[in-house]
């Protein structure tokens, strides 16, 4: 058992203490309030001076599936051979030993969601996961959480250079709605005589979209592509998430009478392509003003995955209320990947997710000086 006294807590629940005091056990948050009772022979760690708020959630990157050392060896973001491939699943790609597992902890974050690339039109499932854990499959918060589909440049460029299918955008939204047709097919096979129906697995992935067990996570720049992402995911009667929506803020009517959830980055890189035209830190603000869920991203390592806090200063910076991008990294990210019955906020019952720091967490001398994980200092230090 674990007590944590003295420290400013930040809950993400609307109510904070400083002082606060929070109790620990078995890798779950038994306590919280200005003060906790906890029994002799507890674990006491003074956080006087300090604060103390939930572990930071990255809700978009190829943490583990694209190492950064190992850059050839290492890259499993994207199966090149098939523009529709809804049966991989970005787990069997993701090893714990990346380096980047490390840079997470020491940035403070303690959750991802880590998804395959977005050369194809469907991509396959994304993956909820901790950044602590030597088995992925111990790490899993939600799993699938998500089936990637890509819009816009990649897939067409990616095809079109080999003579296939997409070469146009018009290709892209075809092929979508062609396999999303295939699986209401098969679901009707199914439900008349399941022992009779061969088993396809692209077509078993496809139809969790269909009964909304998991969204369509479409990976959408342009607001030509988030349009036509809506309109697809409409027709199909299918549960949506905007990823990237860097001209979100040219279309933030049509995203907020939809109260669609926006994942928004990365946006610490220059404009590398055309669809970066209108990327700008004030996208997360003028959305969450607007009433629509936003989570950041760092598409690691497009951005290193340490600097998801950083990305949420800016975005402060240009605009974005600092209790709304606070929720964009911690409990607003959760809600949207589907795990804020577990993580995101600090209170009781949920995982003991936590970090401790030295300052403020949008102040750029703050340092990350403990990081639990299920109860568990995973980063340990003198200093908390």
């Amino acid at each position: 058992m674990i007590a944590i006294t003295g420290g400013t807590l930040i809950t993400m629940t609307g109510k904070n203490y400083c002082p606060g005091a929070m109790l620990v056990d078995k890798g779950k948050i038994i306590a919280i309030g200005p003060t906790v009772p906890f029994e002799p022979g507890t674990e006491v760690i003074n956080a006087t001076g300090k604060i103390i708020m939930p572990g930071l959630i990255d809700a978009h990157c190829h943490l583990g599936i694209a190492e950064e050392i190992y850059r050839v060896e290492g890259d499993d973001t994207n199966e090149h051979t098939d523009p529709v491939t809804p049966h991989l699943r970005a787990l069997d790609a993701i090893n714990p030993q990346d380096q980047g597992f490390q840079d997470a902890i020491l940035g403070g974050v303690t959750t991802v969601g880590v998804g395959p690339g977005s050369a194809n039109v469907i991509g396959g499932e994304h993956v909820v996961i901790k950044t602590w854990g030597r088995v992925i499959d111990r790490m899993v918060l939600r799993q699938p959480a998500g089936m990637k589909v890509a819009f816009g440049e990649n897939p067409k460029r990616i095809y079109g250079e080999q003579k296939k299918m997409p070469a146009t955008r018009m290709g892209t939204a075809a092929l979508l709605r062609e396999n999303l047709v295939k699986a209401q097919n098969y679901r009707a096979k199914l439900s008349l005589s399941q022992n009779l129906v061969e088993r396809d697995l692209k077509m078993e992935a496809l139809v969790k979209v269909l009964n909304r067990e998991m969204p369509l996570r479409a990976h959408a720049h342009r607001a030509d592509d988030i349009l036509t992402a809506i309109r697809i995911a409409e027709e199909f009667a299918v549960d949506l998430i905007i990823e990237h929506c860097t001209e979100g803020h040219l279309i933030v009517e049509e995203l907020g009478h939809r109260r669609l959830s926006c994942i928004i980055g990365p946006t610490l890189t220059t404009r590398a392509k055309v669809e970066l035209k209108e990327r700008t830190f004030k996208t997360p603000g003028v959305l969450a003003s607007a009433g629509i869920p936003v989570a950041l991203m760092t598409d690691h390592p497009v951005i290193p995955v340490q600097y998801l806090s950083l990305c949420a200063a800016l975005a402060v910076k240009e605009g974005m209320d600092e209790d709304s991008a606070m929720r964009a990294i911690t409990i607003d990210a959760a809600r949207i990947l589907g795990v804020a019955d577990r993580i995101g906020s600090l209170e009781p019952g949920k995982d003991a997710d936590f970090i401790i720091l030295s300052g403020p967490l949008f102040d750029v001398r703050s340092r990350v000086e403990a990081v639990f994980i299920n109860g568990e200092n995973v980063l340990p230090s003198t200093s908390a």
